[in-house]
């Protein structure tokens, strides 16, 4: 299953959502970059407030692409098959990636009021779930915030991750669960780079 671009996704999704229109005790949470666009539309369609948690993925020196693991916005990590990594080199990962989630957190929220998740139902939107590490890594954030219920929704994800996340939340909305997964990008004909001001731009028109 293909999707047309992150907006159709998250139309799809919303209808699955249906149940939280203007709940009050609800917020959508995205992932930055790409779970933005999916979660802006999801927020839209159900009338809920938007705002975002970042989660930082611990990438191979050899291989970016590749997951290693992923912290959460306290430093906090979750580690994929192989194990936790130690040593000079990943300390100064961690310390590069605790400053870009500082980074991201202030210019992606603006001068909004500090998150207040507590007693409520947060709806965790990312584009795509291929290692669940980032995912996970932001389900551990929400419940650091206080979320009461989280709820991950997805368009699209590997089975195998799935059965991980699906360990950690009370509810698991994903509309294709694919047992040979590949790139995120792969399930979309239209899949663009998110940049920041886009991401300011949805978060400022959702909070406005």
């Amino acid at each position: 299953m293909r999707f047309k671009n992150r907006i159709a996704a998250g139309e799809l999704l919303a209808s699955k959502l249906k149940e939280f229109r203007r709940s009050p005790q609800t917020i959508v949470v995205a992932l930055p970059r790409g779970g933005v666009v999916v979660a802006a539309v999801i927020a839209k369609e159900l009338g809920l407030p938007l705002d975002i948690v970042v989660p930082r993925k611990i990438a191979a020196p050899s291989y970016p692409e590749y997951a290693l693991g992923a912290i959460d916005e306290t430093g906090e990590a979750v580690w994929g098959a192989e194990g936790a990594v130690h040593g000079s080199w990943i300390k100064s990962v961690f310390e590069s990636e605790q400053m870009e989630i500082e980074r991201r957190l202030n210019l992606y929220r603006g001068g909004r009021a500090a998150r207040d998740f507590k007693e409520k139902t947060l709806i965790l939107v990312d584009d795509g779930l291929a290692t669940g590490l980032t995912m996970r890594a932001a389900i551990r954030s929400a419940r650091k915030l206080g979320g009461r219920k989280i709820i991950v929704a997805v368009p699209h994800a590997a089975a195998d991750s799935l059965d991980l996340v699906r360990r950690e939340v009370d509810q698991l909305v994903c509309l294709y669960e694919i047992l040979d997964y590949g790139a995120v990008g792969a399930y979309y004909d239209e899949f663009p780079q998110i940049e920041d001001h886009e991401v300011v731009r949805l978060m400022k028109q959702t909070y406005d």
